[in-house]
């Protein structure tokens, strides 16, 4: 018997990571220096912290086949986190100013 002794029948000598996979909602798709970047939060709430949620690098190829790569570097993961930030804080702002006039509008016709 090989050194692979959880028996998968893979035929490779490694350890296996057996991840909890998350079922996730994409929040959205956005660029950062020539890259795109994809926001995941997960469906389940109970798998998952409050307010989590998983940025990776996001790839598209020819196919139509869909890469997710983890941002291992500090500097990209800050660049992306930031932009992320900044996308979510002026849609947020869009969306108060779009209820707002909403109620203008909903108050004119009264």
């Amino acid at each position: 018997m090989s050194g692979h002794e959880h028996g998968c029948g893979c035929g490779h000598d490694h350890e296996h990571e057996h991840d909890h996979m998350n079922v996730c909602a994409v929040l959205c798709i956005f660029p950062v220096e020539e890259k795109d970047y994809i926001a995941l939060v997960p469906v389940d709430k109970e798998d998952s912290e409050e307010g989590e949620i998983f940025l990776y690098q996001f790839i598209e190829h020819e196919d139509d086949e869909i890469e997710l790569l983890n941002i291992d570097d500090d500097d990209e993961f800050e660049a992306v986190s930031d932009a992320f930030d900044e996308l979510m804080d002026s849609e947020e702002f869009d969306e108060m100013f779009d209820e707002d006039e909403e109620e203008e509008e909903e108050e004119e016709e009264e």
